[in-house]
C-alpha cells in the first residue's frame, strides 16, 4: 500500500469530504479521488461508496483509515531506526502549538533541540486548540501543545496527554483604565465596555463570549484579531479591553491585567497519538517541552 494514499484516506476520515482533503493536501478533488481509487485497487477492497454527490467510507474503509495512522507512524519509526539505528533522534517532527505557546514554550524547546540533536528537524506550526486536535488525529502534526479544558475540544482513547502548566484567563485593560488597580474583577462591571475578540468560532472567541454571557451581558465587540499582538496594541491605545490567556500578554505592551473574581484557568498539555510507542524523534520533542522553565504568568499592575 502506498503510504501517501493511506494518509489521504486517513484525512478523509478526519475531514469528511474529498474537497476538504484536497484543500489540506494542496491537490485537486479529482486527484484525490484518483489516488483513493488507486488505493482500492492496491487493497482489492471497496473503501468508498457514493451517497448522492458525496462519498463516504465503507466499513472496510473505516477500518483501514483508522489503522492507517498507526501504520504510518510505524513506518516513520522504522525509517528513523534505519537512519540512526535508534540511538539518536533523527528525521522530521511536526510540532503544532497555539499562538501564545509558540514563543514561551515551543521556540525555546526547538532551539534546545537544534543544539542537542543536529539530525532532528522540527517543523513548527501555529495551530490554535480548535485546529490542533484534528491536525494531530489526521496526521498533519506529530505532537501538539494545546488545551483540553473546554467542551468543544473532546478527547478520546486515541490520544495521550502530558500536562505542562496552567494559565489564567485575565482581563486586559489600558494602563489608565479604572480597572487597572489591585484585586480581582467581576466581568459584569464591564458590560458597557468596547471589547477586542479573537476571530469567530476560535477557541478564545468562544471562551470569552461564554464568560461574558455567564456574567449576563452580550459584549460589544469593536474589533477582531487573529493575532494577540494586534489585540494588545488595540487595548494599549485605549480602544478596547479584552480577555486573554496569561501567556499571551507580552510585557512589551503597556497594558494592565486583572484576575477574574471567579478564576478561570486552562491546562496546557502536550498531546500525541496513542498506539505504537512514539519514535525517538517525537520523544525528544516531548522531553524538550517538559523541560521548559517555570512559566511567568502575568498579573501586573
Amino acid at each position: 500500500m502506498n503510504p501517501w494514499r493511506l494518509r489521504l484516506l486517513s484525512q478523509l476520515d478526519t475531514l469528511g469530504t474529498v474537497r476538504a482533503v484536497a484543500q489540506a493536501a494542496n491537490l485537486s478533488p479529482s486527484s484525490v479521488s484518483q489516488q483513493l481509487a488507486a488505493l482500492e485497487a492496491e487493497t482489492r477492497t471497496q473503501l468508498l461508496e457514493r451517497t448522492g454527490r458525496r462519498v463516504r467510507l465503507t466499513s472496510a474503509g473505516l477500518i483501514l483509515a483508522r489503522r492507517a495512522r498507526a501504520i504510518l507512524d510505524h513506518m516513520d519509526s522504522v525509517e528513523a531506526e534505519l537512519r540512526g539505528f535508534g540511538e539518536e533522534p533523527v528525521g522530521l517532527v511536526r510540532l503544532g502549538a497555539f499562538q501564545s505557546a509558540i514563543h514561551t514554550m515551543a521556540v525555546p524547546a526547538v532551539t534546545r533541540l537544534a543544539r542537542e540533536h543536529p539530525h532532528l528537524d522540527v517543523e513548527l506550526l501555529q495551530l490554535e486548540p480548535h485546529e490542533s486536535m484534528p491536525a494531530l488525529r489526521g496526521g498533519d502534526a506529530d505532537i501538539i501543545v494545546t488545551t483540553t479544558d473546554f467542551d468543544e475540544l473532546p478527547l478520546g482513547p486515541d490520544l495521550d496527554l502530558v500536562p505542562l502548566a496552567t494559565d489564567p484567563i485575565l482581563l486586559v485593560v489600558p494602563p489608565e483604565h479604572p480597572a487597572a488597580g489591585r484585586g480581582a474583577v467581576d466581568l459584569a462591571a464591564y458590560a458597557d465596555e468596547p471589547w477586542a475578540f479573537d476571530m469567530p468560532q476560535s477557541y478564545m472567541a468562544n471562551l470569552a463570549l461564554r464568560l461574558c454571557r455567564q456574567a449576563r451581558f452580550e459584549p460589544r465587540v469593536v474589533c477582531r484579531f487573529s493575532n494577540y499582538m494586534m489585540a494588545l496594541q488595540h487595548v494599549e491605545a485605549g480602544l478596547s479591553i479584552a480577555l486573554l490567556p496569561g501567556l499571551a500578554v507580552d510585557p512589551r505592551y503597556r497594558v494592565a491585567t486583572r484576575e477574574l473574581a471567579t478564576p478561570v484557568t486552562r491546562t496546557i498539555s502536550v498531546a500525541i497519538r496513542r498506539g505504537a510507542p512514539p519514535r525517538a524523534a517525537v520523544r525528544a520533542v516531548l522531553d524538550a517541552l517538559r523541560q521548559h522553565p517555570e512559566l511567568p504568568l502575568p498579573g501586573r499592575e
